[in-house]
């Protein structure tokens, strides 16, 4: 403020040059003038000058509000452009068959963006864990975070012709616990299965197969084999499905259908460089080559 009252010679054009008020550039100085215990303008009713003190002063005090111009125009800059790294979570498989696929498109557009993807089918902590956006597939986002909907993703009970040949096929969620179900260990809460029909009417089911695991896809192996029944995210199970290598079983019963979201831990700060792979994103996943149209 010293600064600027020095260059224009005046209270109230260094007030507009600065986009405050008169008595806030006026407090301002004054509290300058306290601090140094030394006046910097002499002051009369007509004009406005600088003391020998404030005199050498004002070079130095306009060199730094210069310099704090070029910071503060910097800092626009980068904040408006998109550029920097991106730290990224996403789910193990999902982040392998979908995300990396279309990532070489991303940094054609944006060739001054990097992105450390990091895949854990482990829920992280965007804030504790220092991440700048996740994609996660869930049925409800986490209500602390910002979360956007960028498409429905349904789930499958699964088994293959030669089980259900072997062992029949299931008529109710009750007949599960005799089959072999094999189990995924980061569901969230706990490692259950809830089945709904149209009436309303929900059956709990928790899976006590041979094999628990903690990446789904470790699970279609065992039952392309015929040794038991899994259940899948529809991204996973439609080239199974397709080509009759999997069938859906229960087909009168439905699983809570999730949700695949771009989740940051706010929306208020999010740069630009975030809000581009959101927008991306979105228009490469929210119509995906894997949804299964019955």
């Amino acid at each position: 403020m010293f600064a600027k009252v020095a260059e224009e010679r005046s209270f109230a054009r260094a007030a507009k040059a600065l986009g405050v008020s008169v008595p806030t550039v006026s407090r301002g100085v004054a509290r300058l003038e306290q601090r140094f215990g030394a006046r910097l303008f002499n002051r009369t009713s007509r004009q406005l000058a600088l003391t020998e003190f404030g005199l050498k002063l004002a070079d130095r005090a306009s060199q730094i509000y210069c310099d704090a111009e070029e910071i503060e125009n910097a800092a626009r800059e980068l904040s408006s452009r998109p550029r920097g790294l991106i730290r990224l979570a996403a789910p193990m498989t999902f982040g392998v068959h979908w995300i990396a696929p279309i990532l070489p498109d991303f940094f054609r557009l944006y060739p001054d963006i990097s992105i450390d993807l990091h895949m854990s089918d482990a829920s992280v902590d965007l804030v504790a864990d220092g991440f700048d956006a996740a994609l996660r597939i869930a049925v409800l986002p986490d209500s602390s975070l910002v979360a956007r909907r960028l498409m429905p993703v349904s789930r499958f009970i699964l088994a293959s012709p030669d089980y259900l040949e072997t062992h029949g096929t299931p008529q109710h969620p009750r007949d599960l616990p005799a089959h072999h179900c094999l189990g995924y260990a980061y569901r969230p809460r706990q490692d259950v299965w809830r089945l709904t029909n149209k009436d309303g009417d929900e059956e709990v089911v928790t899976p006590s197969g041979p094999l628990r695991v903690t990446n789904s896809e470790a699970l279609i192996p065992m039952v392309l084999s015929g040794l038991g029944i899994c259940e899948l995210p529809e991204f996973m199970a439609s080239e199974y499905l397709a080509d009759g290598r999997l069938k859906a079983i229960l087909t009168d019963w439905t699983l809570p259908q999730g949700a695949l979201y771009f989740v940051t831990p706010s929306a208020r700060t999010r740069p630009v460089k975030v809000e581009v792979l959101a927008e991306f994103m979105a228009a490469r996943l929210s119509n995906a080559p894997w949804r299964w149209h019955q």
